[in-house]
């Protein structure tokens, strides 16, 4: 059996307009350990959801795959390339919702007003089996109680809008894993609940994942989320994945300059200053990318005639085995522990 239950090769996303090609995902690499949890992280912009959306096939016009493989590799032993598959093809169909699952941003687009929470989760199984109809209805209310919701064979016959804002959630977790997926996407989905049921769904996640045995990607933009619930992590600028590895590593020790600006943004790592640090400028637009490595704008380390010249820098291992985009990768330790030094001190 493959150790990786997903693997993405030079995956190239585009999106095709009166101005020209907006290329959204640009040759990206990293694989999804089996059992395993890996966080793709990034500003907003950067290419996390598409990237995500791309697996299951759910990019639509004018956007279109346009080079590289999303090869899963089934615990049957069975493999694929979905980027390769038709659109209307009987494989694809028995992937998605089934083997992979995906927990959406906003569950009120995900789920239907018109529909009982009952009869869109019983439509999961119905597509991929023929359950009777009381058993359909067991597994559900079951499903219902696991992910913690009060009351499941009442809520069986509710409405979405008569839900709560963390309760619909657990509704879409729920409906994710009732066909007890190898692999579950998840796209940022605490961004819109408060913390203290963020924290709730974080850990029934967490629960839901441990207890089957599945992958996760989970798509966030919030590394105090990343600490707690993955063990490997790919950070994504403007399409490219800049620095991959352990949670532990990234965390712990980041390498590349976009990596360590997001890290000191957070609350409660940026020593006693009074106000929080941020990497300066924004994220530049897709038709208006700068020449040489695309963060060198915005870098503190960025040096003239290197960085701001040729095309993007490629994917480099260091001596130490850390896997990053930058022009001066083998310096980069040693000068964040310089400014980071230099930081403290002062």
């Amino acid at each position: 059996m493959n150790p990786n239950v997903l693997e993405i090769e030079d995956l190239q996303v585009s999106f095709f307009s009166d101005e020209g090609e907006a290329r959204a995902v640009n040759k990206v690499r990293f694989a999804v350990p089996r059992g395993k949890v890996l966080a793709l992280v990034g500003e907003s912009g950067c290419g996390k959801s598409v990237t995500s959306y791309s697996v299951l096939r759910l990019i639509r016009k004018p956007g279109k795959i346009t080079g590289g493989r999303i090869l899963f590799h089934s615990a049957d032993g069975s493999s694929v390339d979905l980027a390769s598959l038709r659109e209307n093809d009987p494989r694809l169909f028995d992937i998605r919702g089934n083997r992979i699952a995906m927990i959406f941003q906003e569950p009120m687009t995900a789920l239907s007003p018109v529909h009982t929470i009952g009869n869109q989760l019983e439509e999961v199984l119905f597509t991929h089996g023929k359950p009777a109809k009381a058993e359909a209805k067991a597994r559900v209310i079951e499903m219902l109680g696991r992910v913690g919701i009060p009351a499941p064979e009442r809520r069986y016959a509710q409405y979405p809008f008569e839900l709560s804002g963390g309760m619909r959630q657990r509704i879409v977790i729920a409906m994710a894993m009732l066909s007890s997926p190898e692999l579950l996407i998840a796209d940022e989905p605490t961004t819109a609940l408060d913390v203290t049921i963020q924290a709730q769904v974080l850990a029934l996640m967490q629960s839901l994942q441990r207890e089957t045995g599945s992958s996760v990607l989970l798509i966030t933009h919030d590394l105090a989320v990343v600490a707690q619930v993955a063990d490997f992590v790919a950070v994504m600028y403007l399409g490219r994945i800049v620095e991959q590895g352990s949670v532990r590593e990234i965390i712990k020790s980041p390498r590349h300059p976009y990596t360590h600006g997001l890290l000191e943004s957070l609350p409660g790592l940026h020593g006693r200053r009074e106000r929080l640090p941020s990497i300066r400028g924004t994220v530049p637009g897709l038709f208006d990318l700068p020449e040489g490595c695309p963060f060198h704008p915005r870098c503190d380390f960025a040096k003239k005639g290197l960085c701001d010249r040729g095309e993007p820098p490629p994917e480099q291992v260091t001596s130490d085995g850390r896997r990053l985009c930058c022009f001066r990768a083998e310096e980069m330790a040693e000068l964040l522990k310089k400014r980071d030094g230099a930081e403290t001190t002062a």
